[in-house]
Parts: C-alpha cells; sequence; structure tokens
C-alpha cells in the first residue's frame, strides 16, 4: 500500500520562509533605498534637458524672452520657482541660457559632472535644439 505525502508545508518552513523575508526587510529599511551616482546624474541630464526645452517652448509660444538659469544646487527656468537636484551633481558651463521669441538662444554647452562621469547638454544657438551628450 502506499502512503500519499500531504500536499502543501510544514509549519517549519513557513517559519524559515517569515525569518528569511523578515531579515531581508530589515536590512532594506536600516540601509534605505540603494541609490546609483549613474541614474542620479542621468536624472539631473533629463530635467535640465526637459527645462531647456520648456524654456524655448515658452518663448516661442508666448512670444516672448525666457531664461534658464543654471546654479550648484539646481536650476530655476523664467519666474518659476527653482528645481533642486542632488547635491553630489555639479555643473559646468554656461549658467544662462536666453531663449528668443523666433525659437533662437544664445546657445550654450552645459556640462553635468558627478564624481568621474559628466552629461553634456548642448543648446544651438540659431534653432535653440536642446542635444543631451
Amino acid at each position: 500500500m502506499k502512503t500519499r505525502a500531504a500536499a502543501g508545508f510544514t509549519l517549519v518552513e513557513m517559519l524559515v520562509v517569515l525569518t528569511v523575508l523578515a531579515l531581508a526587510l530589515g536590512l532594506i529599511i536600516t540601509h534605505g533605498p540603494v541609490k546609483s551616482q549613474r541614474l542620479e546624474l542621468d536624472a539631473a541630464a533629463r530635467r535640465v534637458a526637459g527645462a531647456l526645452r520648456l524654456a524655448r517652448s515658452r518663448a516661442i509660444a508666448e512670444e516672448r524672452t525666457v531664461v534658464f538659469a543654471l546654479d550648484r544646487g539646481g536650476y530655476s527656468l523664467d519666474r518659476d520657482a527653482p528645481t533642486m537636484w542632488s547635491a553630489g551633481v555639479a555643473p559646468e558651463g554656461n549658467r544662462r541660457v536666453v531663449f528668443t521669441p523666433d525659437g533662437g538662444s544664445s546657445g550654450a554647452r552645459i556640462v553635468l559632472r558627478d564624481g568621474e562621469r559628466v552629461v553634456a547638454i548642448g543648446v544651438d544657438w540659431l534653432t535653440g535644439r536642446v542635444v543631451v551628450r
């Protein structure tokens, strides 16, 4: 006569799984989320490029000059409140870009640096086109 194995998990198996999950959760909570310098720098570059494109669009749509200003802690667009980014990101190059109602700009080459990693953002003076490299 064959005996049938019971389906399911034993109490000991469930306790072991719950203990491992609790330890993993404890490590995640105490150390916080994993941060990547590369991802933070890429995100800052995308935000800056987006703000530059928004400034150009505003200049064209509202038929007025729009100013994008960059400083160590973040950037501001015309009369909007400043937008901040990670403390490790340091800008280099042009700190102020002026967009005209015809879509052109004063031109710029903005470099964002976080340690050894660098991302460059170019703004064409004739067309106002923004390119992230």
